[in-house]
């Protein structure tokens, strides 16, 4: 825990602001003392990113004040912000894909520079300087090549290059692994010791007790309460977020009497060229079954390998005893295996069409009239049936998916791959950016699904997650998996041995 001053660098003092008839903040107020990681919790929806807006320049309060270093300020736009000492690093993505990574960290330089010729070799080598603390990634690959968590780190070096007295990140770690956390968060620390404020947003407890000096709570745009770390507890933020108190954060797991030794899905000796090797498994009735790996292990590459999604497979999968020949994604959805994506708003959703439509888009001949028109009744019907399931919270069903909140579009996500009926559902970071309540009703709502009979597989880069909510962990390493966790074996240790050094290596020594 690091040691903070008493000397508030960041006040705001009633701070309000409406979109329309919503009001997003109420009178919020929140301090910020130098050299603290402070951070800020609540539910989606609870005002957070708003109130970051507004410090960054993005948005302007309807009214409250803001001082910086004990000065009244009104911070107009993000380039304002970074003039003052103010850095953020939001949890959406903004990079720029087809050009390189050193490019995108220094994208401030290059496009200021009078220079008649950019200096490339030069940033590439300030780039490997930074991205030598967060991981190993290439300077000069470009963005489109890397993984979501590699884009995440790129976004978090961004932010490393300024001088910032002020840092924003918001849900940092959210595409990371639990090394790659912890790299962050030593990274942070050292931040903090040399005098920066640190606002961190986050929905994982384990991170704010772990790490941060003070956190605050919003809840349906007001403030709620401000509370020193040490001298609180996970359920007490927890019940402030929510207004009520969450027994659990996963449901029970498969008792002695619900296991059963049939099998949905085998998987034999299933291998990729370059990504993953002689891979096998099973998946039975009833149990969730985990997927845990350092980033670039081989874990969501395995499951769209599976499902035909990218990549030519080799190796054996059989679905319900019967061999599974897949030669497209069209095929596995036919088949009762679908995939959800890690990125929801890149690849799971369309985020500007109606509720309705995403459910029904993995096959909308469903809801088809004469085959060929879609008929906007059988459409709805199907949303709402299927939201009614989710407890799918909506206006209404025609309303485009961006309007709602990151638990609710992830549960339209569920609602897509279920309207085809699945039989096995891999489902990749499902609870990536969510807040506490959400993540509760996602896995209640998985254990449900196991439970039906449909074969359910999870990546997650959270292992209290999948602890949580598995019965069975497979550890991929390399493109291998090289062990398999359950009962009381499956702890983060055994997990992060397995997925660093591997049961081959720990057998050999």
């Amino acid at each position: 825990m690091n040691t903070a001053s008493s000397e508030t660098i960041l006040a705001i003092t009633d701070l309000s602001k409406s979109f329309g008839p919503i009001r997003a903040l109420r009178n919020v107020s929140f301090e910020l003392r130098r050299g603290e990681i402070h951070a800020l919790a609540g539910e989606n929806g609870a005002g957070k990113s708003t109130l970051m807006n507004i410090i960054d320049g993005i948005l302007q309060a309807d009214s409250g004040q803001m001082f910086l270093d004990g000065k009244e300020v009104r911070i107009t736009s993000p380039a304002m912000a970074q003039s003052l000492g103010i850095g953020f690093v939001h949890q959406e993505i903004a990079l720029c894909p087809d050009v390189t990574v050193a490019e995108n960290i220094f994208m401030g330089v290059t496009s200021t520079s009078r220079a008649a010729l950019m200096d490339y070799r030069g940033i590439e080598r300030r780039a490997a300087e930074i991205l030598r603390r967060l991981g190993d990634i290439n300077p000069s690959a470009l963005v489109r090549s890397l993984s979501i968590s590699q884009q995440q780190l790129v976004e978090i070096a961004k932010a490393l290059t300024l001088d910032c007295r002020v840092l924003i990140l918001d849900e940092p770690t959210a595409a990371l692994t639990e090394r790659e956390a912890k790299v962050l968060f030593d990274i942070v620390r050292a931040l903090a010791k040399q005098g920066i404020s640190i606002i961190y947003i986050s929905h994982r407890m384990v991170e704010i007790f772990e790490n941060c000096d003070r956190v605050t709570v919003l809840r349906d745009g007001r403030y709620i309460k401000t509370m020193n770390v040490a001298d609180t507890t996970p359920r007490d933020v927890v019940s402030a977020m929510v207004g009520r108190v969450i027994d659990s954060l996963y449901p029970e797991k498969q008792s002695d009497s619900e296991r059963s030794e049939e099998i949905i899905l085998e998987v034999r000796n299933l291998s990729e060229k370059t990504r993953f090797h002689d891979v096998s498994f099973q998946l039975r009735k009833g149990e969730i079954l985990g997927l845990a790996g350092l980033i670039g292990a081989g874990r969501s590459e395995i499951a769209r390998g599976i499902c035909r999604l990218e990549g030519e497979v080799t190796g054996e999968v059989q679905l319900h005893g019967k061999p599974l020949r897949l030669a497209n994604y069209g095929e596995s959805i036919d088949s009762g295996v679908v995939y959800l994506s890690e990125d929801r708003k890149g690849d799971g959703l369309f985020l500007e069409m109606s509720i309705a439509a995403n459910v029904s888009a993995l096959r909308v001949e469903q809801v088809a009239s004469r085959g060929i028109i879609i008929d906007e009744h059988r459409e709805a019907a199907l949303g709402e049936r299927l939201g009614a399931s989710l407890n799918l919270k909506y206006g209404h069903i025609g309303q485009p998916v961006s309007a709602l909140s990151g638990g609710n579009q992830q549960k339209v996500a569920i609602a897509k791959m279920l309207s085809v009926n699945p039989r096995v559902i891999f489902l990749d970071e499902p609870t990536r950016g969510v807040d506490v309540g959400a993540k509760a009703e996602i896995h209640r709502i998985l254990r449900d699904l196991a439970r039906s009979g449909v074969g359910i597989v999870v990546i997650s880069s959270e292992l209290p997650e999948l602890i949580g909510v598995c019965d069975r962990v497979l550890v991929v390493r390399e493109g291998r998996i090289t062990g398999e966790v359950s009962g009381a074996d499956m702890t983060e240790d055994r997990i992060m041995y397995l997925a660093s050094i591997g049961e081959e290596q720990r057998l050999a020594s």
